[in-house]
């Protein structure tokens, strides 16, 4: 099985009208997508079938407490996910600034049935040792949620590097140790950090979607058997990587041929692209 652990469903129509220029216009412009418009749900699901992918995650985005209203909120989520629940997997997202918020995550995962969490603290432009973020880790270990932090460099408009570290996450790992986190990305251009972290903590996590400065197979290779000397990726965290395309930043396809393409193990290509990510979510039997 292939999962692609990191989407963005921004512009899909099943949750946005196309008259509605406004919105639109507000989630191209909060997300960086100058260039992107409306898109069809029923094509994504066409573009999963040609790059053989059998599962995304579906990733909102909640900054309502500066905006007035999320980017996609978890009832969008919600909406795609029971559309086609074979193929999507939904999670929510809360902004840790706003006084219900865990009560808004707890509905999230109570009545929305949502998989898990994903904050972009970049965005949100709060530390990871923030007091405000402790009601939510508590309600993901409380109901076995995994959650999905923005790491390292955000395409995002407004979005400090700074607020997403890698090692500044440590805390919340140390505290937290049934915790499943992900730390998105690579953390790029943090990659170091990242290694430190998924290697020392059983329940840290990375994924690739991170920030391509060539074609995915040269940097793939650059990373994972250069940067990361090539037994490093086998023998030390083959269990803790997980395939992501950033999508819709960059397609799926283009992403995950990249990775098919890496002189490694086959084993460790299918941990990469389906066994990790199902462990991560809670699924693996």
């Amino acid at each position: 099985m292939i999962i692609d652990v990191h989407v963005h469903p921004l512009l899909f129509d099943i949750i946005i009208d196309e008259d509605d220029k406004d919105k639109i216009e507000f989630r191209k412009q909060n997300f960086g997508l100058y260039k992107s418009g409306r898109g069809s749900s029923e094509f994504f699901l066409k573009t999963m079938a040609h790059a053989k992918v059998d599962k995304t995650v579906l990733l909102p985005e909640d900054y309502s407490a500066t905006m007035g209203q999320p980017l996609v909120s978890n009832e969008d989520i919600a909406k795609i996910v029971a559309w086609r629940p074979d193929k999507f997997i939904g999670f929510a997202s809360v902004d840790p600034r706003n006084e219900d918020a865990a009560d808004q995550l707890e509905k999230a995962f109570t009545e929305l049935k949502l998989s898990g969490l994903k904050l972009n603290l970049s965005h949100l432009h709060i530390f990871p040792d923030d007091e405000r973020l402790k009601p939510l880790m508590e309600l993901c270990v409380k109901y076995s949620k995994p959650v999905t932090f923005h790491c390292g460099y955000s395409w995002e408009p407004d979005s400090p590097a700074k607020y997403s570290r890698p090692i500044d996450f440590e805390d919340i790992a140390v505290e937290y140790p049934e915790l499943r986190m992900c730390l998105a990305h690579l953390g790029f251009p943090w990659i170091f950090e990242t290694l430190l972290m998924v290697n020392k903590y059983p329940n840290v996590y990375t994924d690739t979607a991170t920030v391509f400065m060539g074609s995915p197979r040269e940097y793939y290779k650059q990373i994972f058997t250069v940067d990361f000397e090539k037994g490093w990726l086998e023998n030390n965290i083959a269990d803790k990587v997980m395939f992501g395309s950033n999508n819709p930043r960059w397609r799926q396809e283009r992403a995950l041929d990249g990775l098919l393409n890496l002189p490694v193990r086959e084993d460790v290509i299918r941990k990469i692209t389906g066994e990790n990510a199902l462990r991560f979510l809670g699924m693996e039997e």
